[in-house]
């Protein structure tokens, strides 16, 4: 090649290469050929998908950083109104979570003049004397103080509803005793605001223990309050840096106080006498209450009710504005001269009317809906029924009667007897949970004949033996175990124990009843049916229904109407504004309320939203809590801490699923959250009839002790069986008289299984609601002496 100088000649196909067809994109123009035509421009008027794309994107970034952005504006303003000029003082309550810390001595610390502020008493609650106002010229914040006595629980949970910050006062050695961490269990329970951890006599500690003692209480704060930290409080340097981080330390939002108005009395005056009341009548025996505060949440309105917390629902006449009794003045010497003009105008219109109330537009109290009595009302009957009727009454039941007794008086006695019988069959299965319907059968045979008789009298022999050895094994006790003794109640461990073996029964066989001998399964059980599928088969929610259910409101759509009015009442900027002391003018008020104010138990007001007064039927999702063992029956009677509302009823628990119908069950004392307000919720009592397979052939089985007349086998014939080993069947035919039955099941039974009918019964609640809750029973002193006792 180099030598000879001939030139590479380029290959050439042939006559046989393959040739592939072009790409056929139709009449339209592709991407590449738009692109190159237009040269990079792009129309005004038409954009492609992917910019528009791109542009729906950063539209929804920036709304997303302009939400973000006023949501941390609002939330900084929130915190920087707290405590100065234009907002509500900073209220701390002091929680002493020891018997042994003196909440005093750290209110005494707080309003030394070394911690650099200025007390002013008339600015604190005059419901409690160790409260007070402080002001902090150099922070320019402003705050009130009040002590909440432990020993009275409704009293530290009301003011915790209302309080800014919590000041959690704990012991240098062992932090909280038992009654202290009950209290924060309740605290925790009803919503926990800002809060700050302080101990005392830190520094009567050796020097060396000081920093082991530190970590020692450091780790038990971790148990309740993970990354809390941990000031301590012996002089009045420490006080002022507690005070500091007090007014400087993020806010917790508590839903249920943040959307609502609400008020702490300052100061109360009460005017007694006959007033209007809001039916148009007078209300004798009630008053006008009087009650000045400073308003907090939102703004309040004049024309809606107010919720004493502990007392009811009531109306406001007018608002009046009056003189500041907290001013935050930043230099005692020379006052800057937007706060001479403020002093200036607070003398001079010292009470101004604000607001009176519409008669129009104020709401009603009316929380009942009210009920036409003829709104049932049927025709006249029909001839049938008429015939129907009268064959019913000519066909008499035979009973005995005393000696003399007319056909009147029979008659009347035989009424009271079926009322009777009712009654009993309601409350054997409607007051009772899953604990009570174990024990269902035996107690009914006892109520209508002798069949329990020997059971109670067996009972009474064994109570009179237990006493015959208590007096024996009396004479030997010492004297701690007198004293335990004392303290201790016969009945009300007679009812746990009760309770206990109920409940141990229903974990053994859940829902599961004896049949009654006397008294016929139809008749018995009339009430009940069965479901062939517990989740999909129907149940009309609003079939027979009880005469109560007609006095309850009921929405449309409870979630769609809780949005719509939060949301206009987050729009709404009329009435007293937030950090305005205003002056309440409450009719109709008994003279207990102003009674209770005195005896030193604070006294919460808060705006209620519309329909918030109205009888509902209320759902809760609850949890039990660790520190409560013993079991609570359906429909017994509790005490309700929901939001501001304070309220004894008797629930029913079921269990919370995703079906439309829940079965009823009993429930520990627990703790949750608001589910919905729905009375069209299906709530299902279940119990189980149990029999006994003892003649087995392939999958036909003879089966008995469920029923025990032939009659109740036809009538209970449609209701499907199933076995505890998972089998399902149905009942063939009866055999005999005595409750035999022939039962078919899709595949053979073992000899030890259990043959089981589920039937069902819708239940309600009660109308129990009550809203004066008595104090409780529980108090600091009292579980000191159980203490001592047990140590003992």
């Amino acid at each position: 090649m180099a030598g000879g100088g001939e030139q590479q000649q380029a290959h050439r196909a042939g006559v046989y290469k393959q040739k592939n067809k072009g790409h056929k994109h139709g009449k339209h123009r592709t991407k590449g050929e738009i692109e190159r035509e237009n040269k990079g421009r792009a129309s005004v008027m038409v954009l492609t998908k992917k910019q528009r794309k791109d542009q729906k994107r950063m539209d929804r970034r920036h709304k997303a950083n302009q939400l973000r952005r006023n949501k941390k504006d609002l939330v900084l303003t929130q915190k920087r109104s707290l405590g100065t000029r234009d907002g509500p003082p900073h209220l701390v309550a002091v929680v002493a979570l020891h018997a042994g810390v003196d909440t005093q001595a750290v209110t005494q610390l707080l309003r030394a003049e070394g911690a650099g502020g200025k007390v002013r008493t008339e600015g604190g609650v005059m419901g409690d004397s160790d409260s007070f106002g402080l002001l902090l010229p150099r922070f320019k914040q402003r705050f009130v103080f009040i002590s909440p006595s432990t020993a009275d629980l409704y009293s530290l949970l009301d003011v915790a509803k209302v309080a800014d910050s919590l000041l959690f006062v704990l012991d240098s050695k062992v932090g909280w005793d038992s009654y202290g961490d009950y209290c924060l269990s309740c605290l925790f329970a009803q919503g926990l605001s800002s809060h700050v951890l302080v101990c005392q006599g830190m520094s009567t500690i050796a020097v060396k223990k000081q920093a082991e003692s530190r970590r020692g209480l450091l780790r038990l704060a971790e148990t309740r309050f993970p990354g809390a930290r941990l000031f301590p409080l012996d002089s009045e340097m420490d006080s002022s840096l507690l005070l500091r981080h007090l007014g400087g330390q993020k806010q917790q939002r508590l839903g249920f106080r943040s959307r609502r108005s609400h008020i702490l009395a300052q100061r109360v005056s009460y005017a007694p006498g006959s007033t209007e009341g809001h039916m148009g009548g007078t209300a004798t025996g009630a008053g006008t209450l009087c009650v000045s505060g400073y308003v907090r949440g939102r703004p309040l309105q004049v024309n809606r009710l107010v919720h004493i917390v502990g007392h009811g629902d009531f109306q406001l006449s007018q608002i009046d504005t009056a003189s500041d009794p907290l001013p935050l003045i930043f230099s005692s010497s020379c006052p800057a001269k937007g706060d001479r003009e403020m002093q200036d105008e607070g003398q001079e219109t010292a009470v101004r009317v604000l607001m009176e109330a519409d008669p129009n537009l104020r709401e009603s109290l009316l929380t009942e809906a009210e009920v036409d009595p003829m709104d049932g009302e049927q025709t006249w009957p029909t001839d049938t029924e008429l015939l129907e009727a009268e064959e019913a009454r000519k066909s008499k039941r035979v009973i005995k009667v005393p000696k003399g007794t007319s056909s009147y008086q029979a008659a009347w006695i035989l009424e009271d007897e079926e009322e009777e019988n009712e009654e009993e069959d309601d409350e054997s299965d409607d007051d009772g949970g899953l604990m009570e319907e174990g024990m269902e059968g035996e107690e009914e045979d006892g109520d209508s004949q002798g069949a329990g008789s020997g059971c109670a009298s067996e009972d009474e022999e064994e109570e009179e033996e237990l006493e015959e050895e208590d007096v024996v094994s009396s004479s030997g006790r010492g004297q701690a175990e007198q004293r335990y003794d004392e303290h201790m109640d016969e009945t009300d461990e007679g009812e746990g124990l009760q309770r206990y073996r109920e409940a141990r029964n229903n974990e053994m066989f859940p829902d599961e009843v004896d049949t009654p001998l006397d008294v016929p399964a139809k008749i018995r059980f009339q009430r009940y049916r069965g479901l062939k599928s517990f989740r999909s088969s129907p149940w009309d929610p609003l079939e027979n229904l009880p005469p109560d259910y007609s006095r309850i409101f009921q929405f449309q759509n409870f979630d769609r109407t809780r949005r719509r009015i939060l949301a206009e009442e987050a729009q709404a900027e009329e009435g007293a504004m937030v950090g305005w002391y205003v002056t309440l003018h409450i009719v109709d008020v008994p003279l207990s309320v102003m009674e209770s104010f005195q005896a030193g138990r604070p006294l919460v007001l808060v705006s209620l939203l519309p329909h918030e007064q109205k009888m509902s039927v209320m759902h809760m999702v609850v949890r039990h809590h660790p520190s409560c063992t013993e079991p609570i029956k359906s429909k017994e009677e509790l005490v309700f801490q929901c939001g501001f509302r304070r309220f004894r009823a008797s629930p029913i628990f079921s269990q919370h699923t995703s079906a439309d119908k829940h079965k009823m069950e009993p429930d520990l004392v627990a703790t949750g959250c608001l589910l919905g307000c729905d009375p069209q919720r299906v709530t299902l009592k279940r119990i189980v009839l149990s029999g006994h397979p003892f003649k087995i052939n392939r999958r036909s089985a003879v089966v008995r002790y469920m029923f025990f007349t032939r009659e109740d086998i036809l009538w209970f014939k449609p209701v499907e069986l199933r076995t505890k080993c998972g089998r399902r069947g149905h009942i063939k035919e009866a055999l005999g008289t005595h409750g035999h039955m022939k039962c078919v099941f899709e595949s053979q039974l073992s000899s030890q299984d259990s043959v089981l009918m589920n039937l069902y019964k819708r239940v309600y609640p009660r109308w129990t609601y009550d809203p004066y809750v008595p104090l409780p029973w529980i108090r600091r002193e009292g579980a000191e002496k159980m203490d001592d006792m047990k140590m003992e």
